[in-house]
């Protein structure tokens, strides 16, 4: 890809010259199209994504197929989750599935550790990305614990727009549901009161939350 300098370049202004080069060397790029999955649960991870361009959300799957979204990954940011997998050699934990066609960088795991001893912007790069997604974490954790529902499909909607800047959610009740980690109905029930207040607009296989985010 020829622009490949040119984005590093913008999305990594901080990083050494000699670092950004490499990244170009060391590193592979990937197209993925909108909800291919860039990780699985229980693969063993031999490099990590880097997202360049779109948007990626991250997921915990439980026993019957339900998804539990805990943050997305937008443009200049690496999974934390998948690093942690790679320092300890463990198989992957999370789910990595792209939300809108994006273009990402996939590091060899042995570079982690290599590029902290050699580059100082890559170890403050890695420490705040941890940092970000423990608050994310916490904040998902403090969603499920004390919000209510109702207050979480709001924040699904907002979350989603900042990740992607996207107004229009095109898919089933069902898929937020899985995300949220709840019932059909209970999504349905109160998308239908979100509706009557003019939060959104409810139409076959979409839905649009413009109002929520023009608020």
């Amino acid at each position: 890809m020829d622009e490949w300098p040119d984005i590093l370049n913008k999305r990594f202004p901080f990083f050494e010259k000699e670092l950004l080069k490499e990244i170009q060397e060391k590193g592979f790029l990937q197209e993925v199209e909108r909800d291919e999955e860039i990780l699985q649960e229980g693969q063993l991870i031999r490099s990590f994504p880097i997202v360049l361009k779109g948007a990626v959300r991250v997921v915990r799957n439980d026993a019957d197929g339900r998804e539990l979204l805990l943050y997305y990954l937008n443009a200049g940011e690496v999974c934390s989750m998948s690093l942690i997998c790679c320092v300890g050699q463990q198989q992957s934990n999370v789910r990595a599935i792209a939300e809108q066609k994006s273009l990402i960088v996939r590091i060899p795991v042995e570079y982690i550790d290599r590029w902290m001893v050699q580059f100082q912007s890559w170890k403050s790069y890695l420490m705040n990305s941890y940092r970000k997604r423990f608050d994310e974490l916490l904040e998902t954790i403090d969603s499920i614990a004390f919000s209510n529902m109702d207050e979480r499909l709001e924040k699904f909607f907002r979350n989603r727009f900042q990740a992607t800047g996207e107004k229009v959610f095109k898919g089933k009740h069902q898929d937020i549901a899985w995300q949220l980690n709840t019932s059909r109905e209970v999504v349905s029930r109160l998308l239908k009161k979100m509706e009557q207040k003019g939060l959104v607009r409810i139409y076959r296989g979409r839905i649009d939350f413009s109002m929520l985010t023009d608020r």
